[in-house]
């Protein structure tokens, strides 16, 4: 198991911990549109790192994309499974003829 895997999976064993001990649990308690915020922030965080060229700090806030991605996704009842059957649905298929076929 990956460890992108392993955090999926830990993620969603954390949506009925208690928010007090678990900051992941604490997202979630204050709901979906609070995940998708904080993945926001990240984002642009990984964005303004990815601008500056400092390879250690990019690669630490593509870390915290991809954790607070797989939060607001589980707060919505996507899972990583979810995500990956999508890109295996794309896989081979041009980027210009799959953004076609969302019309």
């Amino acid at each position: 198991m990956s460890a992108l895997h392993r955090l999926a999976a830990t993620v969603e064993a954390r949506k009925g911990a208690d928010p007090d001990t678990s900051w992941t649990a604490k997202l979630f308690a204050k709901g979906p549109e609070k995940c998708a915020e904080k993945f926001g922030e990240e984002a642009i965080e990984a964005v303004i790192e990815a601008v500056r060229g400092d390879k250690a700090r990019l690669t630490s806030e593509a870390a915290d994309v991809l954790f607070h991605l797989l939060v607001m996704c589980a707060a919505r009842g996507v899972s990583l499974d979810d995500i990956e059957d999508e890109l295996a649905r794309r896989e081979g298929v041009s980027g210009i003829a799959e953004k076609a076929s969302r019309g």
